[in-house]
């Protein structure tokens, strides 16, 4: 059921994106629900769940089968909790880090967007060296630094276009991507796998549950910003429709390149290169890969600065409450970001492989909390019912400003991780008796929801009702008549 027919208006509107954090007026709601399916199914054809499916078997030591089973199990796990985000996206009309706002307060919810916003540009960065990479591989002569800022003007322009534009490209992706990565692995296939392709690595408890945490980290980290790419659809669709077209576009379509890595790194071993091995196992279909590579990795980090982006704003909008922030804020955020990412882009891209590993794994600690607070406020708590126009008063209005519940919730959650946390930075002490396994994620999941829920109902969250239904006015401008400005 995709909900009522776009109005009229709505189809006048202007191809660039006007609304950055603001709510989205139902007057302004547009499109259908089986968009999010090729949304998310698009936008995970790149290489970087590429190179992430490969260490299964590059840095884990897996077999294939073993790589395989870890890799479907995560994807499975962690797009439940993705899509469960996506699905409060058409009924609040806000943006996810806004709405973080009603569990942690105006001010406490800065702990989890400021995370938000250094996760967002660590992947933007990570992205664009993979696009230079891509680049140089097609045309030698264009050097990777070259390259990467290339891949990250590109991805700029869309991002300053906005919403629309996302979505219609990654209609094309699906269908262009999905193809093309299916015919690049039938072609490696066709050419020869190696002698000892099934029977090279091996099965450990630590390895295994290593993959499966990467493959549902991949998840885990859209949430934060899944719902902003279901915030403009009618609040009429079903919140059920919204998950399963989420939930089936974004793991099938993140499950295809990461089992592909799997087999590039089986077939192309001795290089930890995964989109040059790829490249290399295909022969002359190659620099047809490294081309849609680089198609791809330029539309996908689109999503990562735009999720930095409003990130960023969100941060300025809880010091200047009377700011109304439209396209031209977020233009101009954008080439901030875009700076400060190329710098970062630069100065890993000879090590990409081990910091991106350091990086999702610090990712894993600290998302896995604030998931589980956000959906338990959601769906249990709160049930879906907010007062939109508190979300931007100065002082939280009923959310207040800072909410103790949440905030100390957040903090056992990363607290009770830390002893079973296994990374090259820090080992926990009970990482040994359970064989090196990585079960930090599992506990934090575990610990972390009944806390918040019980605590909240204890206090009585989420009893009171919205006192003023204001679903056709934007909340940034109650919140502005509602106060001066500073």
């Amino acid at each position: 059921m995709s909900g009522p027919e776009e109005p009229a208006a709505t189809a006048a509107a202007a191809a660039v994106e006007q609304h950055t954090i603001d709510h989205v007026p139902d007057s302004e709601r547009h499109g259908r629900v089986r968009d999010l399916f090729t949304m998310w199914f698009g936008t995970n054809i790149a290489p970087l769940p590429l190179v992430t499916g490969a260490m299964g078997v590059q840095v884990f030591h897996q077999s294939f089968w073993s790589s395989v089973l870890a890799i479907v199990v995560g994807q499975l796990v962690g797009g439940v909790f993705m899509a469960l985000h996506s699905a409060q996206g058409p009924q609040l009309g806000v943006p996810q880090m806004i709405q973080s706002r009603a569990q942690f307060g105006a001010i406490g919810a800065l702990l989890i967007v400021v995370v938000a916003a250094a996760m967002y540009i660590g992947f933007f960065a990570s992205n664009i060296v993979l696009a230079g990479k891509s680049l140089h591989g097609l045309a030698p002569g264009v050097p990777v630094d070259a390259g990467i800022v290339l891949g990250a003007l590109g991805s700029a322009a869309i991002c300053w276009i906005g919403y629309r534009l996302i979505h219609t490209l990654n209609k094309v992706a699906t269908w262009v991507l999905g193809i093309g990565i299916v015919a690049g692995l039938a072609i490696v296939v066709a050419r020869g796998l190696p002698d000892d392709f099934f029977t090279r690595g091996g099965f450990t408890f630590a390895g295994w549950l290593a993959t499966v945490s990467l493959s549902a980290l991949w998840q885990l980290a859209f949430a934060p910003y899944v719902s902003d790419y279901s915030r403009y659809l009618p609040r009429t669709v079903r919140t059920s429709a919204t998950f399963w077209a989420t939930y089936w576009g974004s793991c099938l379509g993140s499950t295809l390149p990461f089992l592909a890595g799997t087999v590039i790194g089986l077939a192309a071993p001795g290089t930890d290169d995964t989109v040059a091995g790829f490249d290399s196992a295909a022969g002359s279909f190659g620099p047809v890969i490294l081309l849609l590579f680089l198609f791809s990795v330029i539309n996908h980090n689109a999503l990562n600065l735009y999720g930095a982006v409003l990130s960023l704003i969100t941060i300025g909008q809880t010091f200047r409450t009377a700011w109304q922030p439209r396209q031209a804020a977020r233009g101009a955020v954008s080439a901030v970001v875009l700076v400060a990412a190329l710098l970062i882009a630069v100065g890993l891209s000879s090590d990409f492989v081990s910091h991106f590993v350091n990086l999702v794994l610090v990712l894993l600690i600290v998302l896995v909390p604030w998931t589980a607070i956000n959906l338990i406020d959601f769906y249990l708590v709160h049930r879906g019912r907010y007062e939109l126009g508190d979300l931007f008063l100065p002082d939280g209005g009923r959310y207040g400003r800072f909410n103790t519940v949440a905030l100390v919730s957040y903090a056992i959650g990363i607290l009770v991780q830390l002893p079973f946390v296994a990374t090259s930075l820090y080992t926990g002490p009970l990482v040994g008796p359970l064989g090196g396994a990585d079960l930090s994620w599992l506990v934090g999941l575990v610990v972390t929801a009944p806390v918040y829920y019980f605590w909240a109902r204890s206090r009585g969250e989420g009893d009171e009702r919205p006192s003023v239904p204001r679903h056709q006015e934007s909340p940034a401008a109650v919140a502005g008549a509602a106060s001066p400005a500073p």
